[in-house]
């Protein structure tokens, strides 16, 4: 009864904070727009929004509820929070026009003072790409040690740590993926291939660990009810295959649209830049308007 109560409290806020989250982006965005900005359109505010709902359905949804009772679902909100909702959340933000106007002030305000040196290069060194697969591989292995399972079992703090975590570093794994240029990293853009193959070694490992495991890896799930006719084992099971097709997938979807865009002959640095920099041609040649915003 008490953990019903706390997903209950704990859903209520996340929908809460989501809510905010979607409505100060599309607030942003309808007065982006008016500055005819090429880059902010309409695809970027649905990949968005859908990271966003992604999420809610990791940590806010009635699926919350079965991650006590199923491994299945447990690892249901680890491939959301961590291999699908953060990619559409970068490709739907263009960063540097949202952090201008009010945002930008009220941030210096607090003393956060974004172009600042430190800043700069704790950004650069917090994106830079062995970082971003380390902490992504770590984070995986580290909250599937049994002890560590458990941990975020029964506790809902280490339990929402635990989901901030994967959000996060999944968020830092994209981001050298989404926005990968020569003159942010010196890794060459070739080498994201590489990158999204060696990522998919450590889920591999471990969902073939899980499925061809011979016993249950995590003990509770023992005395959990069996939810849709499927036996603690059999749910084991189903969960590393789930853990591998996700990622084989979606690390091959996203190696396909990379080398595409390696390929490309319309594929320029201007263009990367103008991607997650569309005010350096736009709101620069007028920036009385890029102030009223």
């Amino acid at each position: 009864m008490l953990h019903t109560h706390h997903i209950a409290f704990g859903s209520f806020w996340t929908s809460a904070a989501l809510i905010v989250v979607a409505l100060l982006y599309l607030r942003r965005w309808v007065r982006i727009r008016g500055l005819n900005l090429e880059s902010v359109v309409g695809w970027r505010v649905a990949s968005f929004v859908l990271g966003l709902l992604l999420i809610w359905i990791a940590m806010a949804s009635p699926l919350a509820a079965l991650d006590h009772d199923m491994l299945t679902a447990h690892m249901v909100q680890h491939l959301l929070l961590m291999t699908l909702a953060p990619p559409l959340i970068l490709l739907g933000v263009p960063m540097r026009p949202l952090v201008h106007g009010p945002l930008q002030r009220f941030l210096q305000t607090i003393g956060c003072p974004l172009r600042s040196g430190p800043m700069q290069k704790l950004g650069r060194a917090l994106t830079y790409p062995a970082l971003c697969w380390v902490g992504a591989a770590g984070t995986l292995v580290v909250w599937h040690i049994p002890s560590m399972f458990m941990l975020g079992l029964r506790s809902q703090t280490w339990h929402g740590i635990e989901q901030a975590s994967f959000l996060a570093t999944g968020l830092l794994f994209w981001w050298p993926v989404i926005q990968s240029r020569p003159i942010v990293s010196k890794w060459p853009e070739s080498s994201m291939l590489l990158y999204l193959f060696l990522a998919t070694l450590p889920c591999d490992i471990l969902s073939a660990f899980l499925v061809f495991c011979d016993r249950v890896v995590y003990p509770v799930f023992l005395s959990s009810p069996q939810s849709f006719g499927l036996s603690a084992l059999e749910d084991q099971q189903c969960a590393g295959a789930l853990m591998w097709t996700c990622v084989t997938v979606v690390y091959l979807i996203a190696a396909a649209i990379f080398a595409a865009r390696l390929l490309s002959p319309l594929r320029s640095e201007e263009q990367s830049i103008l991607q997650f920099e569309p005010e350096r041609s736009a709101v620069r040649t007028d920036p009385q308007r890029m102030e009223a915003v």
